[in-house]
């Protein structure tokens, strides 16, 4: 089988540290592609087909197709050679083509006799070391008619949760070693369509009681307007009773973590509660004061200190299932899920848009998901300056304000943050398209003529 490089662009050469699953004590495995020259150089012992493809589509871009139910261990030590050559000793007795493309990442196709067959792509694997990766867990999205309780026993693992209109399930094993090696038999495993790890998300920051006397937004509910009523899903932590008229804003809330889904009594706010005030502050200015505009939310942390990327997904689906046509995802980690983003790619191509805060530290690296393509990316800031204190990543798309003092429980109590940019975003962006009947496209453009960032280059 002919392979097609000639239209690759040059690139520095790239390193992947591969390490085998259960495999600690052996020398680390590498390949380094060298576009500049055109030439490989590997050093890999035993390593699976499905671990390696996807550690390559992660460093080289790549778009990675392979023939389901394949089969191949990886074995190959040599340096300097021409990457069709290279490639043959790695992928041994498998046919493959790498073929560019005009407008887009080259494809890899990995089969055994007919590129057609070539149809499973092989997400990329990353994982920087900062993820905060659940290690005794994997979340597994099976094929129809797979039984997961079947396959967990096969595994030697438990099924402690399933969103079961995705066949997508939760699974847990007795340690860190026998997730990664259930996780390398699984990844071309014809019983599953994708296996991911799961990841802790940091907790969300809290508010702190204020001394500043509290303002309630001034809001006039309108009956709903049927089927074009927009209903933001707040997936955060449980909403507690809110000051004045606006109750009337939430809807019935949902809990995907089994447990109740009664706001919990407290002598201070909960972050959703605090986001719900800071959405109808947005709305109030949005709106003029009178909206029918519902905020539901969505509990995807319970009494824990933090959520998972799974628990997210869960809950993104609870609210999309319940009606909700915007998300808010006022929360995040560095665990990038490829799960969770490709749920989000699912919803976003449903039409409904997700608006996700950037993350509260000084840096520039992927904060999740607000850093997933197509995710509406919130920092704080003003003018189209980024906060000292809020992350500053090329994908960050807008900054937008990020503080507000509100009512709970006859007191005021002030949040801050990208958090609170982000639900700020998401109560402005629900306004502006009920106030003018344009469609999300023509919202987003607005929010980023008057919020983007300056040195945005998403």
């Amino acid at each position: 089988m002919r392979v097609l490089l000639q239209r690759l662009t040059p690139a520095v050469a790239l390193l992947l540290g591969l390490a085998a699953a259960s495999a600690a004590n052996r020398p680390i495995q590498k390949l380094v592609w060298d576009k500049e020259r055109h030439r490989l150089e590997a050093d890999v012992r035993g390593f699976g087909l499905g671990l390696l493809l996807e550690r390559l589509a992660a460093e080289t871009g790549w778009q990675v197709y392979v023939e389901p139910g394949t089969r191949h261990t990886a074995s190959a030590k040599f340096k300097n050679l021409p990457p069709g050559e290279g490639l043959r000793l790695l992928l041994g007795d498998l046919n493959f083509s790498l073929v560019p493309q005009t407008n887009g990442s080259p494809r890899l196709y990995v089969f055994r006799s007919d590129v057609r067959q070539a149809t499973r792509l092989v997400r990329a694997f990353r994982d920087t070391g900062r993820s905060r990766r659940i290690p005794n867990e994997l979340v597994v999205q099976l094929r129809d008619g797979t039984d997961a309780q079947a396959l967990a026993a096969r595994l030697g693992a438990k099924v402690i949760g399933c969103i079961e209109n995705l066949r997508v399930c939760r699974l847990q094993f007795v340690d860190a070693d026998a997730a990664d090696a259930a996780r390398a038999m699984l990844v071309l495993d014809e019983e599953v369509t994708a296996v991911d790890y799961n990841y802790w998300i940091d907790p969300p920051p809290m508010p702190a009681e204020a001394t500043l006397a509290a303002s309630t937004p001034s809001l006039k509910l309108n009956p709903p307007a049927g089927e074009g009523q927009i209903v933001i899903g707040l997936v955060d932590t449980p909403v507690q009773e809110l000051c004045g008229e606006l109750n009337g804003f939430l809807r019935a809330p949902i809990s995907v973590v089994g447990q109740s889904v009664a706001a919990p009594a407290s002598a201070v706010p909960t972050h959703a509660t605090a986001m719900a005030n800071m959405m109808l502050r947005s709305l109030q200015t949005a709106t003029r004061g009178s909206t029918s505009v519902q905020i539901l939310p969505v509990d995807v942390y319970g009494a824990n200190a933090t959520t998972t990327t799974y628990d997210v997904a869960n809950g993104i689906v609870a609210a999309v299932n319940n009606g909700a046509n915007l998300i808010n995802l006022s929360l995040g980690g560095p665990g990038d899920s490829a799960f969770l983003q490709a749920l989000i790619e699912a919803v976003r191509a449903r039409g409904i848009p997700v608006i996700a805060a950037a993350g509260n530290e000084p840096v520039s690296t992927p904060f999740y998901p607000a850093a997933y393509p197509g995710v509406l990316a919130v920092s704080a800031g003003r003018g189209g300056e980024i906060a000292p204190y809020a992350n500053h990543g090329s994908f960050v798309d807008v900054a937008a304000p990020d503080s507000d003092v509100f009512c709970y429980g006859g007191r005021s109590y002030y949040v801050r943050g990208t958090s609170a940019a982000a639900a700020y975003v998401s109560g402005l962006a629900a306004g502006l398209k009920e106030a003018s009947g344009q469609d999300w496209d023509a919202v987003q453009k607005q929010i980023l003529d008057r919020f983007g960032v300056r040195s945005a280059t998403r």
